[in-house]
């Protein structure tokens, strides 16, 4: 079964072939629609000349499409009773066998497609992705979703640009501008290191099984360091303060973090009475940077 792209009965086939059913736990939700699975590799822009790392790859759905874009893939996944199947799914794509990458050992060369059997919130990101300029492109299982994207970007730079697909209401707060309900600390977090925007809705009749929630993409396009590590941890700190009562103004919600909230937001020239959402990343920026101005001063 090698060649084509999966639909719902290759997919139940190769699962029942192996007694390996779908696992809550894991978030697996396979796509069975070819022409999502396209749809997704089209959206990512990645061709000839790009490297790929999926997360979550499955059964390979998506990294066949990923790979008829003449992209170099590199498939992750972290069911065991899926890596065979995905290998038999991709294995005239291979360019090198299953690898196992943990303890910080690196896996084989890379060749035009290659499956590796880890997990994507323990392994050596560094070891599996030499270089720059990778491209990350995965379905991610809605648990995982909003702590795996902030981990790539706090801790891999390799990784210029993402396509994720996740739960619709994660993915919205993904990408938020100031103003909304779904704008907060994850949204300003992303800021500091990169552009995001949804690009698109996934319905929930191309998965098996059938998700009970909406799902949609969000591109998120990493920009050159604006700041340094301390001034975003002051950011990080200050939002995550702040949101933790969203509802209240600056002057109250930062009353703890800050040793005079009223001063600080005076410096920063941001309104002590307004409330988190009404915060660009601009203004998150002069607030921390007063802040630690502040805490120097001292």
């Amino acid at each position: 079964m090698t060649g084509k792209l999966l639909t719902l009965p290759a997919v139940k086939e190769l699962l029942g072939r192996a007694d390996a059913a779908p696992r809550r736990s894991l978030g697996q939700n396979f796509v069975v629609d070819p022409n999502t699975v396209r749809r997704i590799a089209r959206l990512a822009g990645v061709g000839p000349g790009d490297r790929v790392v999926e997360i979550g790859a499955g059964l390979g759905s998506l990294t066949l499409a990923l790979a008829e874009t003449g992209a170099e893939v590199v498939a992750v996944e972290t069911d065991g009773r899926l890596v065979p199947l995905l290998q038999e799914v991709t294995g005239h794509l291979a360019g090198t066998t299953a690898t196992e990458v943990a303890d910080g050992k690196a896996g084989d060369p890379i060749g035009l497609l290659s499956v590796v059997h880890a997990d994507a919130r323990r392994m050596d990101w560094g070891a599996l992705l030499p270089g720059a300029g990778w491209h990350l492109v995965a379905n991610l299982p809605y648990n995982i979703a909003t702590s795996l994207v902030l981990t790539v970007l706090e801790d891999v730079p390799a990784v210029t640009q993402m396509l994720v697909m996740c739960q619709k209401e994660a993915a919205q707060r993904l990408a938020a501008a100031p103003g909304g309900g779904t704008y907060g600390a994850v949204s300003v977090r992303v800021a500091t290191y990169a552009d995001a925007e949804l690009a698109g809705a996934v319905p929930a009749t191309v998965f098996y099984p059938r998700p009970d929630v909406e799902s949609a993409l969000v591109r998120i396009t990493r920009r050159p360091p604006s700041m340094t590590p301390g001034l975003r941890a002051e950011v990080n700190r200050l939002v995550t303060a702040a949101f933790a009562h969203r509802r209240q103004m600056l002057r109250r919600t930062l009353r703890r973090a800050l040793d005079d909230a009223d001063e600080t937001l005076r410096a920063a020239r941001v309104e002590p009475t307004d409330r988190p959402e009404q915060l660009g990343l601009a203004q998150w920026t002069r607030l921390a940077e007063a802040s630690l101005a502040t805490r120097i001063r001292g």
